[in-house]
């Protein structure tokens, strides 16, 4: 099977009551998971923008950064993230994504449940 990015479901939405709002594309949608996972996209921030604080409860979700840089709050701390990161948020845990840049924050999201 294949998905061309053009056919791909597109999401443009304020999440988590994060600031500003996301642009995502569904790679995967739900029937695709079989049961596993719920969440398989890519993700744009604009510059100022974020996914807002939460946390995960029955599933963890996992960030690859593509290209930008931004702030990762993760259990009580906030770091700097940038092209080529992994950020890990374990089920139990809560974490935040802000792009600080001046360019977009693009990165995969991907949420797995526990």
């Amino acid at each position: 099977m294949i998905r061309h990015y053009d056919e791909l479901t597109k999401l443009d939405m304020q999440h988590k009551g994060g600031k500003g709002h996301i642009l995502a594309a569904e790679l995967l949608n739900g029937e695709d998971f079989a049961g596993k996972g719920r969440v398989f996209n890519h993700c744009v921030l604009k510059p100022g923008c974020s996914v807002g604080r939460h946390r995960h409860v029955g599933d963890f979700e996992v960030y690859h950064v593509l290209s930008g840089t931004g702030l990762y709050f993760d259990n009580g701390e906030l770091k700097p993230v940038t092209a080529g990161d992994v950020m890990i948020c374990k089920d139990g845990e809560e974490h935040m994504l802000e792009n600080d840049g001046t360019e977009d924050l693009e990165f995969i999201a991907l949420i797995l449940y526990a």
